[in-house]
């Protein structure tokens, strides 16, 4: 989901690359900015806690990082929206 930006509705790569992974691109309705919320948190969250928490000495070594990071949000750290639970105790177990 993303806003109308035409470097998301004109790009032919970033269409690309959805279809290349089977994504759908949704676009949020316009005047609408509330739909695109979580998203906008999730990127304060990774600014916050992921790209600059730490300097690092190149672009891959943060990129490096980021398995890791994206590791410990969905299985460990608490989330508010969630009770204090991570991200994968909303998964059913079976």
């Amino acid at each position: 989901m993303t806003d109308n930006a035409k470097n998301y509705t004109l790009s032919a790569v970033f269409q690309s690359a959805l279809t290349e992974v089977g994504a759908a691109h949704v676009l949020i309705r316009p005047h609408c900015p509330w739909q695109n919320g979580k998203v906008e948190r999730l990127n304060r969250t990774l600014q916050v806690e992921w790209a600059y928490r730490r300097v690092y000495r190149s672009n891959g070594e943060r990129t490096r990082a980021l398995a890791t990071w994206l590791r410990r949000y969905n299985t460990e750290r608490p989330h508010s929206s969630l009770g204090g639970r991570p991200p994968i105790s909303r998964l059913s177990r079976t």
